[in-house]
């Protein structure tokens, strides 16, 4: 047998790695691969060859993995270019020195990118026994194909949550005051939709609809003199007609060439105060924690996210797969459940799925039950969360080791 090779890239999520802990759980059950390795720092590690031993994991480092949030083989922002032949040459010569036959490499959509890419060099260039599948992973959930991404459940639950406790928190005081919440979401408004799930948001801003900032300043006065307060959740990709986002003057690049956003909330407060609508409006920016909280992760989301990886390996046994996403189907029964199916993975890089139009109601005022009915059982349950301390443990990085 060969060895395999598991890496994590782009942003981190609270379940990526139990797409990991399923890959090496799914070996030790059923050995395809004599080593599983983990490369440190995705790609960019990977060519520095920095791997690790995940073969013989105990059950126990397996199942706090599954519970340990961010990546814990360490992420990166590096871009494969396809006119970059040294990389590619390079990567695979790395392959053939550790025996490696297959790349798992967990991720969004640059990620899969990176999949599509090393499976069109292997192709071209006549190189066999070198395979490579790509496992879903951001809480942006803007992956097409893919009914949701793992991550994004768990990043939902807590966006809801946090919203339902800072209503509470806001509504003890009698005085006047707008209350705004700023989620991730560069492209698709799925994680500021989510908050909509507390049951308490008086208007929402998505990406997905151009911003009206005379209307939006309407619907504010509307709430305000109705109640007194008012709850506003903003996705930081926001933008007007003309493209420029809400808070163009923040973005900067990556190293993907995206803008790295960040501020949006924070330009719907000056708006507010400098109209007059309201005298108090305060900002809460989610940040990271979205992505990084664990301790409220979804049971639906850390299992599936753990079944997606013990499917990507049970797949590599077809020693012709590659080049391939394994994605989440969603059941088409009355009791939510999914199945895992395969499309190739460059038929979802470079593509964004935003939150669906029709889902969105009119003036900022919320969500369809539609959406309601697609975002609820995503994050029921919660799963045994193991303490160490008084706090949940966790698996030390294997990039700090």
């Amino acid at each position: 047998m060969a060895n395999c090779l598991v890496a994590q890239s782009g942003g981190p999520s609270s379940v990526i790695n139990a797409t990991v802990a399923g890959v090496v759980k799914a070996n030790q059950m059923n050995p395809i691969y004599d080593i599983v390795y983990g490369g440190l720092n995705g790609i960019e590690g990977i060519l520095q060859e920095r791997l690790v031993d995940l073969t013989h994991m105990s059950e126990q480092e397996n199942r706090i993995l599954r519970q340990t949030p961010s990546s814990a083989l360490g992420s990166c922002r590096y871009k494969l270019k396809r006119d970059n032949v040294e990389d590619f040459e390079k990567l695979f010569k790395i392959m053939e020195k550790y025996d490696i036959e297959t790349l798992f490499y967990t991720g969004g959509n640059d990620s899969m990118d990176t999949v599509a890419a090393l499976s069109e060099y292997a192709e071209k260039h006549g190189i066999t026994g070198r395979r490579f599948v790509g496992c879903p992973k951001t809480v942006d959930n803007d992956l097409v194909h893919t009914d949701h991404c793992p991550g994004f459940a768990s990043a939902a639950k807590f966006i809801a949550t946090t919203a339902m406790q800072t209503w509470l928190d806001v509504n003890v005081y009698t005085r006047q005051e707008v209350f705004i919440l700023e989620t991730m979401g560069r492209d698709a408004g799925w994680l500021a939709a989510s908050a909509c799930l507390s049951g308490i948001v008086d208007l929402v801003v998505l990406p997905e609809e151009a911003f009206d900032k005379e209307n939006f300043l309407a619907q504010v006065k509307k709430c305000i003199e109705a109640k007194n307060k008012c709850y506003v959740v903003v996705s930081e990709g926001c933008r007007y007609a003309d493209g420029t986002y809400l808070a163009a003057g923040e973005a900067k690049n990556d190293g993907f060439g995206h803008a790295v956003l960040g501020g949006a909330g924070n330009a719907v407060k000056n708006m507010i105060l400098e109209s007059g609508v309201a005298s108090r409006c305060k900002v809460q920016d989610l940040s990271t924690a979205q992505r990084c909280h664990a301790s409220e992760q979804s049971l639906v989301d850390v299992e599936e996210s753990f079944r997606l990886g013990m499917s990507a390996h049970m797949r590599s046994a077809d020693k012709t797969f590659t080049g391939k996403m394994v994605g989440v189907k969603r059941k088409d029964q009355p009791e939510y459940d999914v199945e895992f199916f395969a499309i190739e993975a460059n038929k979802v890089a470079n593509f964004v799925k935003g939150f669906p139009k029709e889902w969105i109601l009119p003036d900022y005022k919320g969500i369809t039950e539609e959406a309601y009915q697609y975002l609820r059982p995503l994050i029921q349950g919660s799963p045994v969360i193991i303490y160490e301390n008084g706090i949940p443990a966790y698996v030390k990085p294997y990039y700090m080791r």
